[in-house]
């Protein structure tokens, strides 16, 4: 059907094309509200909105958006549709209030199509920390001029990698290195009209010439390649930087917070991730300390391996004295924390890590248990493969001198083992790493040795030097509903993997590095880690309980999907721009693979074998997933945190304007469909902790929309195992427990995660940080309250693990009750003043404004 009108007025004045669709999509969600849905009456509906736009209006007299609306109204109760229509009403009024807190926000008279995209929580958090502003404190970007600023950057090796002026086998002449002043071109250049680079894009630009130039990879001039630039002979590169640019505004993925932060800017630091290292000399020791300072000035946070550092007490050879030990060196970093403010914006963070076997391992594990204590730090005590054997025989465990490898005395392993227990039980540190599952499918273990360190949140293993850069999948999207209910996409998950992938691997190439060793170090191996958030809002839209075996199902399928397409298109980016430089040394060339799950053919849904044999032909990055927090990202992109269960599906939060409630966006849009959704039921949940259970609500809404402590901790032990089979790197996950879990529980969790192959885990018991300001049924009644069939207590049984607690024990626990301690000495949120902090994803997060202490989200 042709209509003569093929325009309308949006509000902020522009002339856009009219689009039957969006009429047709906005009536049925107005149906589906309301929990009615008849597509004879739908279409009634829009075939009497369309009849009377073409009597009122023409192309030289179109309809505003606004009228439009309001023949909508007319349309619904013309047909009878009273409460559909007054559901279209109040979401208008919804609407529109949303439209004039998000201009005043960000200081417009209007809201463009990016700004329509994001939640009002993520305007307020975008204004608080991301955009750019200026000396006075006023907004230089709006959200669109972010996405802009960073796809800019992002686009700029895919023009320097075009086979006009690339050649990946090297042998050209290495043109002589030309003089330019990104200064005399800031603004001035682009890829056409849709955007202009800033000086700080040129001289990242000049910068990968020049590094490809030195490998005689450049088959031009500086100059002849930027005659061709200003002439637009790279003008189709506009389609690359669309599709970066829509990648990220439509919250399909976003990239790690330094990289939004940074990317177009003075600073130019992309990463969150780096591993220093920390020889047994002072030189070495201070040479850290300045690598840390850079780091943490440019946005980034550090992971420290100290078990190369001589125990207290031992002789100092050059002065006669005595080693104060690797803890008190880690009081070095943790005091350059807090005195270097991460890019300007908020302290560093830090993993502390200490082997088993160091004589200071119990002075290590007791670090933090005083409040005010290593406060910057996140400590991880790593625990090799020999130790277990000597605790499986109870034999006394050597404890070994790094400076000259001698016996420096023994201690019972499994005193040593429940020390950790308890101290995690009491305070929530140390975490445990497992260095034989770090390193068993590690694919540069044979050319660099086992890895021994790890960023601040234990996700990427790393070596000394290396950096990474993570982004993160919004799982949620992928969500399609119709008439008949909710699917994954799984076609266009496929498809934003590859595209996701070059996007990080670009970013290695724009990176400004703080370090020039770290620079060096990871484009050696060009580690990447793409991960996904939204898996509890993605479940919840399926239908599937986040610990059912069906839930297992999927987290596994989604992890296979994510690092098989990851790993396709990095290989087919080596064959366009060459593999990673260490590629020949690494165990790609003889068939292996970095994950668990290729060496189980039982759990293949893909065809890894094909691939297999395409990797050993060349890949561009050594590592493409990784499971990271996202705490701050999913809040821009309003969806669950990373892998996490939802924290509460409602609670309170506190703005400048007032209080209302936090709703999850999936549970909202049920309610509406099935008519049940309302300020009292909301003030229900919240008050129940955020929580369904108990409460008089249908029972399949219970079973589905479950929060992290309705989960029993064996339950999330198991969901970052079930991921982490098919992630090359590692999995952030908090293991949530109730108060009322004991000393024993924390063990069987750590022996669970080790036997199940996770490479690290980190517990959270309730009250032994943060304070707890949402107390679900599962917490206050002392055991679990909702109970889903699955096979985690039998596998359990099977690996040779004692059966967990299963509520609040009768007899009196031995240890007394520990004074909570504060994670990172935070009391308040440093942003708004909130007391209302949680901890999730192994960092604290405020409910208020979206802080959280966490470098990477």
């Amino acid at each position: 059907m042709t209509f003569k009108v093929n325009y309308v007025i949006k509000r902020d004045g522009r002339k856009v094309p009219f689009d039957v669709e969006r009429i047709r999509r906005a009536i049925k969600a107005a149906m589906l509200d309301v929990g009615y849905y008849d597509e004879k009456a739908l279409e009634k509906a829009v075939s009497y909105v369309l009849k009377i736009i073409e009597e009122r209006y023409s192309d030289e007299n179109p309809p505003h958006v606004e009228e439009i609306q309001d023949i909508v109204e007319l349309s619904l109760v013309k047909y009878g549709l009273y409460q559909v229509a007054k559901g279209y009403i109040l979401y208008r009024k919804e609407r529109e209030n949303i439209r004039r807190e998000k201009m005043l926000l960000l200081g417009k008279d209007y809201v463009d199509d990016v700004d329509k995209k994001l939640s009002l929580n993520a305007i307020r958090l975008l204004v608080n920390r991301y955009l750019q502003k200026g000396p006075d404190g006023k907004l230089l970007e709006d959200p669109k001029g972010m996405f802009t600023r960073v796809a800019a950057l992002v686009v700029i090796p895919d023009i320097l990698y075009d086979k006009r002026i690339f050649n990946k086998s090297g042998g050209e002449k290495i043109h002589e290195k030309e003089e330019f002043n990104p200064d005399e071109w800031d603004g001035k250049v682009g890829l056409g009209d849709e955007f202009k680079w800033n000086k700080y894009h040129l001289e990242r630009m000049k910068s990968l010439y020049d590094e490809l130039n030195s490998a005689g990879k450049m088959r031009i001039s500086w100059s002849e390649f930027w005659n061709m630039l200003i002439s637009g002979e790279f003008n189709d590169h506009i389609e690359d930087f669309r599709k970066y640019f829509s990648l990220m505004a439509e919250l399909r993925f976003l990239p790690n917070s330094p990289t939004l932060f940074n990317a177009g800017t003075r600073l130019s630091q992309l990463s969150a991730c780096f591993v220093l290292d920390m020889e047994d000399s002072l030189d070495s020791i201070m040479k850290a300390a300045v690598e840390a300072s850079k780091i943490f000035q440019s946005g980034g946070g550090i992971g420290i391996n100290y078990s190369k550092l001589r125990p207290e007490g031992d002789i100092v050879m050059s002065t006669g004295g005595r080693s104060s030990g690797p803890v008190s060196f880690m009081r070095i970093i943790d005091v350059i924390t807090d005195v270097v403010k991460q890019g300007g914006r908020r302290r560093g963070a830090n993993m502390g890590i200490l082997e088993v076997w160091h004589p200071d391992i119990l002075k290590f594990i007791e670090c933090k248990s005083k409040p005010g204590k290593y406060e910057n730090f996140n400590i991880s005590v790593m625990i090799t493969e020999e130790f277990w054997q000597y605790y499986e025989k109870n034999e006394p465990y050597p404890l070994i001198n790094p400076r000259n490898g001698e016996v420096w005395g023994t201690i019972n392993p499994r005193e040593l083992f429940r020390r950790i227990a308890e101290m995690a039980w009491k305070t929530g540190d140390p975490g445990v790493l497992f260095a034989d599952n770090i390193n068993r499918r590690n694919i540069l273990r044979e050319a660099l040795g086992d890895i021994k360190s790890t960023n601040p949140c234990g996700e990427e293993p790393l070596y000394p030097h290396e950096s990474c850069n993570l982004g993160s999948i919004n799982l949620y999207y992928y969500i399609d509903y119709n008439e008949k209910g909710a699917h994954f996409n799984w076609d266009e998950f496929s498809k934003d993997i590859k595209l996701a992938t070059k996007f990080l691997d670009n970013i290695i190439d724009v990176n400004k590095f703080p370090v020039k060793e770290i620079e060096e170090k990871t484009k050696m191996s060009r580690k990447i880690g793409l991960g996904v958030m939204g898996l509890a809002d993605t479940l919840y839209a399926l239908g599937i309980p986040y610990n059912s075996e069906e839930g297992f199902s999927f987290m596994r399928r989604i992890a296979e999907t994510l690092t098989y397409y990851a790993m396709e298109e990095s290989a087919e980016l080596a064959q366009e721009r060459g593999p990673f430089p260490l590629f020949e040394k690494s165990g790609y060339v003889k068939g292996d693979m970095p994950v668990e799950g290729f060496y189980h053919r039982e759990w293949w849904t893909l065809d890894w074998q094909s691939l297999a044999e395409k990797v050993r032909n060349g890949i561009r990055n050594a590592e493409v997933t990784t499971i990271a927090p996202t705490g701050s990202i999913s809040m821009i992109a309003d969806v669950s945190s990373g892998i996490e269960p939802q924290f509460a599906l409602v609670y309170e939060k506190k703005v400048t304007a007032g209080e209302f409630f936090y709703v999850d966006e999936e549970l909202k849009r049920q309610l509406k469909r099935r008519g049940m959704y309302n300020d009292s039921l909301m003030k229900k949940i919240a008050d129940n902790g955020g929580s369904l259970q108990g409460l008089d609500i249908d029972e399949d809404l219970k079973r589905v929309f479950l929060v992290a402590y309705d989960i029993p901790w064996w339950d999330h032990v198991r969901a970052e195992a079930e991921i982490a089979k098919w992630i090359c790197a590692a999995v952030s996950k908090t293991i949530n427990m109730p108060s009322w879990v004991t000393v024993e529980d924390v063990e069987k969790a750590y022996l669970f995660a080790y036997k199940l192959g996770a490479k690290g885990v980190t517990i959270y018991r309730d009250g032994s940080k943060a304070a707890q300001v949402l107390v679900t049924p599962s917490q206050r009644k002392g055991e679990y309250v909702m109970s889903i069939e699955n096979r985690t207590l039998d596998i359990m049984k099977e690996l040779g693990i004692e059966m967990p607690s299963m509520g609040r024990q009768k007899k009196e626990v031995k240890m007394v009750l520990p004074t909570p301690v504060v994670k990172n000495n935070v009391e308040k949120c440093p942003e708004c003043g909130s007391d209302r902090l949680i901890y999730e994803e192994d960092c604290v997060k405020c409910l208020d404004c979206g802080w959280t202490a966490c470098v990477i989200s």
